[in-house]
């Protein structure tokens, strides 16, 4: 019998089996029973709660396909400047957190877009200096591909005009090679070497406070992901640990491994998908290039602006790790923004699965992350290949006039949602939080508009790439599923799958879609358990 039965709502079950829906009991952490009122209601004891959903519109649990969740929950304690239009507002927040520190604390941000900016800039150290002298400051830029540091952070990490640059890093420097405080791609982790470390109390509550956040935004999945070159790999796992032994973890977490240990885990016998229903290994991640923004992405023609970008791991790397993953049940995760990193790196995948045809590989799809421009003649080359297309529909909204400055006309092939879909690939959506905001609305907003939150550009940034309501929903939550190879136990509202559902304030499938952005979660359920709700419901 149910231990909760919700009725009286609007379910979009995703399962043609069970298309009208009104209601669904849950028992022991599965769902028992999808039907109309009086179907379900006939389950109930008198030991079932029930929860009448007043008409609510009802969605499978939503997953974030593309986080970095360690990194966004600790900085959650740092400066916030995402919403910054000026340098003198981020200096504003600086000298406040300068404020609040003792002399030699480290001060940590993230968020800042220069491209937003009333002057069009990127800043040097020279402008944290004169608000901190004496408290290195490291401020990733929104893309995590660069960071803005002071004097004090140089000087702790020892660079200095004699430093080389490390391999796939740059050190912008000044006419008279002194560093400028702007440190692009590996570079950036001479400084993070030096930072100091959170203890486990503190990242445990950290991961927990943003477990919480989640919830409300109705996520109760998440794919986790490494940043380049940075040594959180460990770290993060031994966090996600912690929680699940602890009873802690109220997330489905897909935790991806960095690239350059692919051979350790492989010669350890590790394999994607190890774990259970809460916590499991995913895939090797690894990086073919770097950022439009940073300038990093790898083109097959020059930038608007020059240069045409660069590839942060030899394609001769990639196939070495990408064939030693599959031949061991890893499946990977690869970095691809740039339209010649992307074609390179589909070529090497034909290569590697080619010369593996008919041998076992991983249990899961191979999938690259974010196919931010293509070139036309590769868009239909991921469904062959059984590759996934992990997106993030917000960089959309974010970047699409630092994009159009970039590249001009090619443009139009920048996150080709539609063409994609239709030749059969694959779509799991997310947001590359805290690159993005976590808010899966958000993203579904974009994914069918193509606008900004204030409706520009009218009739969407080349509205043919446009999806569905529908389409997109389902890039948050079957193709997840399908991502993490958990399709038989997530992404639908089916009976015997696990209880992760959410309540909305709206019906996203019958209101304007200009109103999708401005969705609030009334209910979250994991695992069968109410884990957030607002308390009108």
């Amino acid at each position: 019998m149910p231990d909760l039965l919700l009725f009286n709502g609007k379910l979009t079950t995703q399962d043609p089996n069970f298309p009208n829906a009104t209601a669904i009991a849950l028992r022991d952490g599965h769902i028992l029973a999808v039907g109309s009122d009086s179907e379900i209601k006939a389950l109930a004891t008198t030991h079932t709660r029930q929860v009448d959903l007043h008409g609510q519109r009802v969605l499978p649990g939503l997953t974030d396909a593309h986080i970095h969740f360690y990194e966004w929950a600790l900085l959650l304690s740092g400066l916030a400047l995402e919403d910054t239009a000026s340098l003198s507002e981020v200096q504003f927040r600086l000298r406040e957190a300068v404020s609040r520190s003792q002399p030699g604390e480290w001060i940590l941000g993230q968020g800042w877009n220069q491209e937003r900016w009333t002057e069009v800039r990127l800043p040097s150290r020279a402008d944290l200096d004169a608000i901190a002298p004496h408290n290195p400051v490291i401020l990733w830029r929104t893309d995590l591909h660069l960071a803005w540091v002071n004097t004090a952070a140089l000087e702790a990490a020892g660079i200095n005009a004699q430093t080389p640059a490390p391999p796939m890093g740059v050190i912008d420097r000044d006419p008279d090679g002194q560093p400028t405080g702007i440190l692009r791609e590996l570079a950036i982790n001479l400084v993070r070497q030096v930072m100091p470390t959170t203890s486990d109390d503190s990242t445990d509550a950290a991961m927990r406070q943003a477990m919480t956040k989640v919830h409300q935004l109705g996520l109760t999945g998440v794919h986790d992901f490494r940043i380049m070159g940075g040594d959180d790999g460990p770290p993060a796992l031994r966090a996600w640990q912690r929680l699940r032994a602890a009873g802690d973890l109220q997330l489905r977490a897909w935790v991806m491994i960095p690239g350059e240990l692919v051979e350790q885990a492989a010669t350890l016998g590790l394999q994607s998908c190890l774990g259970d229903d809460f916590l499991r290994i995913g895939g090797a991640k690894f990086f073919a290039d770097g950022a439009t923004g940073a300038r990093t992405s790898w083109m097959l023609e020059p930038f608007e602006d020059g240069g045409s970008g660069l590839p942060l791991t030899p394609m001769a790397a990639l196939t070495h790790g990408i064939s030693i993953a599959h031949q061991a049940g890893i499946s990977t995760a690869i970095h691809a923004i740039g339209d010649r990193a992307i074609r390179e790196l589909l070529d090497v995948y034909s290569e590697v699965l080619g010369q593996q045809a008919g041998r076992s590989g991983p249990r899961v799809p191979h999938r690259i992350e974010h196919v931010q421009h293509s070139h036309p003649d590769d868009l239909k080359r991921l469904a062959p290949l059984g590759l996934v297309a992990s997106v993030q529909p917000l960089h959309l909204g974010d970047d699409l006039h630092m994009v159009e400055k970039a590249i001009g006309q090619r443009s139009r092939w920048t996150y080709a949602f539609r063409e994609l879909l239709d030749a059969g690939t694959v779509l799991a959506f997310g947001s590359d939080c805290p690159v993005s905001s976590p808010n899966p609305f958000l993203g579904i907003y974009t994914a069918v508009t193509r606008q900004q939150r204030d409706g520009t550009p009218i009739g969407g940034w080349y509205a043919e790439q446009c999806l569905t309501v529908a389409e997109a929903v389902w890039g948050y939550t079957m193709g997840c599923a399908i991502a993490s190879g958990q399709e038989q136990h997530q992404g639908s509202l089916t009976p015997g799958k696990l209880a992760d559902l959410v309540v909305l304030d709206r019906d996203i499938f019958a209101i304007p879609l200009q109103e999708i952005a401005d969705t609030q979660v009334m209910m979250t359920l994991f695992d069968g358990r109410i884990v957030y709700h607002q308390s009108d419901i």
